[in-house]
């Protein structure tokens, strides 16, 4: 069941997280393991949102496993920093969503991070890959529909490397 805002806007609002203390590590800054728990959880709400999170779980044994992600790291925040994130759906089929997330610093407004990913439908008795259910893959055509007229990130699909080096 959908909650808030439709679940069609391009990007999708998921929510706002606080930077806490113990994400800050020695450097100063939020620690590179806790962007990934941080774009984790602003999914969670996503995929509530959509009915296909932690109830949809419970009621069904379905779930979605992420296979890929690729995070990048584009300005530090620091303890206390409200983070703001969005969610764009890139493709899907009818077992895989194909994803792209930002995270940005709420009060000023830049880009801090992104993160790409790739999730896989499961059926968690099985542990084996299934197509998503008509609800979802109704959803989730609408979705990439709207998402469709939005500009594809110029970072989607980057691979790393050092590139050529400055003399």
């Amino acid at each position: 069941m959908m909650t808030g805002s439709t679940p069609y806007e391009a990007p999708l609002d998921c929510g706002e997280a606080i930077v806490r203390p113990e994400w800050v590590d020695y450097n100063g800054h939020m620690n590179v393991g806790y962007y990934g728990l941080a774009f984790d959880q602003a999914l969670d709400r996503t995929f509530d949102r959509f009915d296909c999170g932690k109830a949809y779980t419970e009621r069904t044994n379905q779930s979605f496993f992420v296979l890929e992600t690729h995070v990048r790291y584009l300005q530090e925040v620091k303890a206390g920093d409200t983070l703001a994130f969005n969610f764009q759906l890139i493709a899907r089929d009818a077992k895989r969503l194909h994803y792209y997330c930002e995270m940005r610093h709420a009060r000023d407004g830049f880009l801090s991070a992104t993160s790409e990913q790739v999730a896989l439908h499961v059926d968690l008795g099985a542990r084996r890959a299934i197509p998503m259910p008509e609800h979802l893959t109704r959803l989730f055509a609408d979705l990439e529909t709207a998402h469709a007229a939005m500009p594809r990130p110029d970072a989607l699909g980057r691979v790393m490397g050092l590139g050529p080096r400055a003399a």
